[in-house]
């Protein structure tokens, strides 16, 4: 399908989950700009209005608590970063409330950490909170809860925190907006250009993106675009737009000709299905605990059978990890080609690898799982050996 004709899809978008990123909401002084918020509300609510169900992950709140305590730079400290959002976050929402209440538009606020989500009950928890606000026609207000987070169950920014939220509620598109129209590159006569279509986000891509955020924020293009990855890979378009634009999400939600669009990526590689709910939630949700290398037959009977990994083909355990834990999968040349949630503890995993399930049914007896990583829970990356090179996202 030709680019604009796909992106008339986008008018049929029924769930829409748009990211408002920290260098929009905020001036360059650390205030609000409550004008240009009074705009995005009006885009947001014109949606709303529309039949369309919306949810805003919304960036700013450290920024705010910033500028409330008088603090001019971004500080390093997580002490700090977590004060400031808990002084901020309250500004931060007392503004959406002041703002969507004339026009008659409920809100509700979801702070959420990696954590949260990578568990799979308080998964579902978040995932339930938030459809059900949509059920009730309330516009969910998203943001990482920094009062809390630390480093290791961090999203990183909430670019991340937008493609996870679009595959939390399989939204039908995502809009990431920030301070230029889109994606730019540079031709080979060094002009600057707006890149309308990204096909596919390469390496290559990525290598192309400038702009790292700003003293107030932590996200920057290539975090744009790798979030787009892989919430186009899960079969939601993204498009990058500017925030600055008034009426651009009526622009987006009409098909019009605005921003950087990626498409959703079609199933690629071995797997020729998209992935459910339960291995998304595998692949994007978790934080590896430890790895392990297998033999070339565990890694075809994976990649290209569908099969579960047995410990039979297991050669190495790298780490420390438990029942339960994301674990990634290297080939002896050390490629990775797979993730998935253990069976086994390493300690376990150590004293089983190499042996066959009859030996291990001898020495654990028929209770022990058959499988180090059963095929429901196993995710292949699309840049394994066997994928395209130039993927970035799981498959």
């Amino acid at each position: 399908m030709p680019p604009m004709q796909e992106r008339n899809q986008l008018a049929h978008a029924k769930r829409v989950v748009v990211k408002i990123g920290s260098r929009v909401l905020v001036q360059r002084s650390g205030r609000l700009d409550l004008r240009r918020m009074a705009e995005l509300v009006k885009d947001v609510t014109t949606l709303h209005r529309q039949g369309r169900e919306v949810v805003v992950v919304s960036s700013g709140a450290i920024a705010c608590g910033l500028q409330i305590l008088g603090i001019r730079k971004r500080p390093e400290d997580l002490p700090t970063l977590q004060m400031a959002a808990a002084v901020g976050q309250l500004r931060l929402m007392a503004a959406y409330d002041k703002l969507f209440s004339p026009k008659k538009c409920r809100i509700g606020q979801v702070l959420l950490t990696h954590d949260d989500l990578e568990h799979r009950r308080r998964h579902l928890n978040a995932r339930n909170s938030i459809l059900k606000l949509l059920e009730n026609r309330v516009i969910p207000i998203v943001n990482e809860n920094d009062a809390v987070a630390v480093d290791e169950i961090k999203f990183g920014d909430n670019d991340a925190l937008a493609s996870r939220t679009a595959m939390l509620v399989q939204a039908d598109l995502l809009v990431l907006l920030t301070t230029v129209n889109g994606f730019r590159t540079t031709d080979a006569n060094g002009r600057v250009r707006k890149v309308n279509t990204l096909p596919c986000i390469t390496k290559d891509v990525l290598s192309h993106a400038t702009g790292k955020g700003s003293p107030f924020s932590t996200g920057g293009m290539a975090s744009k675009l790798t979030s787009a990855a892989e919430a186009a890979r899960m079969g939601t378009p993204v498009v990058i737009a500017g925030g600055r634009q008034n009426g651009v999400l009526q622009k987006i939600a009409a098909g019009g000709h605005t921003g950087t669009y990626i498409p959703p990526l079609a199933p690629t590689g071995c797997s020729k299905t998209a992935l459910n709910h339960r291995r998304r939630w595998v692949a994007f949700f978790h934080h590896a605990q430890g790895s392990i290398s297998i033999d070339e037959g565990a890694c075809q009977a994976l990649l290209c059978k569908g099969k579960s990994l047995l410990p039979v083909g297991v050669r190495e355990i790298i780490g420390t990890f438990s029942p339960g834990d994301l674990i990634e999968i290297f080939n002896l040349e050390g490629q990775r080609i797979a993730q998935g949630l253990s069976s086994y503890s390493s300690a376990e995993l150590r004293l089983l690898k190499g042996l066959k399930t009859a030996k291990i049914r001898e020495l654990l007896g028929t209770e022990a799982p058959d499988e180090v990583i059963h095929r429901d829970n196993l995710v292949i990356p699309t840049d394994s050996p066997t994928g395209p090179s130039a993927a970035t996202t799981i498959s």
